[in-house]
C-alpha cells in the first residue's frame, strides 16, 4: 500500500460525507432559488456552482492529502498575498452597491477577503502553536498576543474599509476561538476583553458607514417591535420575515409548487443575486419549511462538531489551531446567515458555507476542510521523525 493511498483511506470520511452533503444540499437550494429566473445565466447558476465543486474538489484533495507542516513557511507568504489582494480590491476593485470587495477577472470573479481571512487564521496558527518555539521571545505571552492582534487588525480594517462589515465581523470569533486555545493566560484575555468593549462603541459610531448604522437600527427595532419603514430600510428585513414566517413546517414545495401562481416571496421580491447567496437560507425555508431550516442547522453544527473533534486529536498545536480556526470562522459565518435571515441578527452580507453561491467562497471552505482533513490524517505522525507508529524503522514514538 502506498503512502498517497494509505493516506487516501484515512480521511475522516463522516466529516467528508457531511461536507459532500451540504455541498449537494447548497447545489438543490441554488436550483430553486435561480431555476425560473429569465436568461440563461441566471437559470443555470446552479451549474456553475458543480463547476466549482468541482474546482473545489481537486483543492480540497490537494490540501488533505499533503502534511500540513507546510504552513510553517507558508502562512507568511499566505499572509502578504491576501494583504496584497486586498490593497488590489481597493485600487481595481469594482463597485457594486457601494462596496468594492470584488475583482472582476473576466471568466471569473475573485473575492479578496475570503482569502484574506484564510490567511489570517494560517499566520495565527503559526504565531500561536509554533513561534515559542523558534524564537525565544515569543515565549512571552503579551508579546505573542500583541503581534496576533496586529496581524487580525490589519486586514479586518482594510476588509471594513471596503466596506464590508459582514466579512469584518468573522475576524473576531476566529480571534478569540485561537487565542483561546493557544495558551494565551486567562488574564491577558480578560484584559483584551475589556479594551474591545470599550472600542466598540467607538468603531460603531466612527467606523461604520450611515447604511451599516441603519441595518442595525433596523434590526433593534423590528426586535423591539417598533414599527419601521417597510417600504425603506426595512425592506428586504420585511421580506425575508414574511417569507420564512410564512413556510410553516412543510414549506410552499420544491420550486414553490403548492403556490398556485409560483409567486412565493423570494421568488417575487429577492433579487436574483441575494436569493442564491446572502439569502439562500430565508429561500431554503420558505421552500421546504420547518424541517429544511433544521436540516440545514443540524448538518452544519454536526460538521463543526466533527472539525472540533479533529482539533482535539491533532498531533501538535499548531493543527490544532487550524482545525479551531477553520471551525471558528465556518460557525460564524453559519451563525450570522443563518441569524439574519430569521431575524436575530442584523442583515450582513455574509454567504453560508458549502450552501450560499460563489465560486471563490466555496472553493475557499473546501481548502480549510482539506487543512482539517490533513490534521485528522497526519495526526498519528511523529513530529519527530515524521513516520507512523507501526512502521518497522520508525525511531520515535509519539
Amino acid at each position: 500500500m502506498t503512502p498517497l493511498f494509505r493516506k487516501f483511506l484515512g480521511i475522516n470520511w463522516l466529516l467528508f460525507a457531511n461536507m459532500i452533503l451540504l455541498l449537494v444540499w447548497g447545489v438543490w437550494a441554488i436550483y430553486n432559488a435561480s431555476s425560473f429566473r429569465d436568461g440563461a445565466a441566471l437559470a443555470s447558476k446552479w451549474r456553475d456552482q458543480v463547476q466549482w465543486g468541482a474546482v473545489g474538489m481537486v483543492v480540497f484533495f490537494g490540501a488533505a492529502l499533503i502534511d500540513y507542516k507546510w504552513i510553517r513557511w507558508g502562512a507568511g507568504l499566505m499572509y502578504i498575498a491576501g494583504i496584497a489582494g486586498l490593497v488590489a480590491v481597493k485600487l481595481f476593485g469594482i463597485d457594486l452597491k457601494g462596496s468594492k470587495s470584488v475583482i472582476d477577472l473576466g471568466p471569473v470573479s475573485i473575492q479578496p477577503s475570503q482569502m484574506a481571512i484564510v490567511a489570517t487564521i494560517a499566520v495565527l496558527a503559526v504565531i500561536l502553536g509554533d513561534m515559542h518555539r523558534i524564537t525565544p521571545w515569543f515565549r512571552y505571552h503579551w508579546l505573542r498576543l500583541g503581534v496576533c492582534g496586529i496581524l487580525a487588525a490589519v486586514p479586518m480594517a482594510m476588509v471594513l474599509k471596503e466596506p464590508d462589515l459582514g466579512s469584518a465581523a468573522v475576524y473576531g470569533p476566529v480571534v478569540v476561538a485561537m487565542l483561546l486555545v493557544g495558551s494565551i493566560p486567562f488574564r491577558y484575555l480578560i484584559t483584551l476583553f475589556l479594551v474591545v468593549m470599550c472600542v466598540l462603541p467607538l468603531a460603531y459610531f466612527f467606523g461604520l458607514k450611515p447604511y451599516q448604522k441603519k441595518r442595525v437600527e433596523v434590526f433593534t427595532d423590528m426586535l423591539m417591535n417598533k414599527k419601521v419603514d417597510v417600504q425603506g430600510d426595512a425592506w428586504m428585513a420585511d421580506k425575508v420575515q414574511i417569507a420564512v414566517g410564512s413556510a410553516g413546517f412543510d414549506g410552499k414545495g420544491p420550486l414553490s409548487v403548492k403556490v398556485l401562481d409560483q409567486r412565493s416571496v423570494h421568488r417575487t421580491f429577492f433579487s436574483e443575486t441575494e436569493a442564491i447567496n446572502d439569502f439562500i437560507y430565508a429561500v431554503i425555508v420558505e421552500e421546504f419549511g420547518f424541517r429544511g431550516g433544521m436540516f440545514q442547522i443540524a448538518f452544519t453544527a454536526m460538521m463543526l462538531l466533527q472539525c472540533v473533534f479533529v482539533a482535539f486529536y491533532a498531533r501538535d498545536q499548531l493543527g490544532r489551531l487550524l482545525a479551531v480556526g477553520v471551525t471558528a470562522m465556518m460557525f460564524a459565518h453559519a451563525m450570522q446567515n443563518m441569524g439574519m435571515n430569521v431575524l436575530m441578527m442584523p442583515i450582513t452580507g455574509l454567504p453560508l458555507p458549502f450552501t450560499s453561491y460563489g465560486g471563490t467562497f466555496l472553493v475557499v471552505c473546501l481548502f480549510l476542510m482539506g487543512l482539517t482533513q490533513s490534521v485528522w490524517i497526519h495526526r498519528n505522525v511523529s513530529p519527530v521523525s515524521n513516520k507512523r507508529p507501526g512502521d518497522q524503522d520508525e525511531e520515535v514514538a509519539y
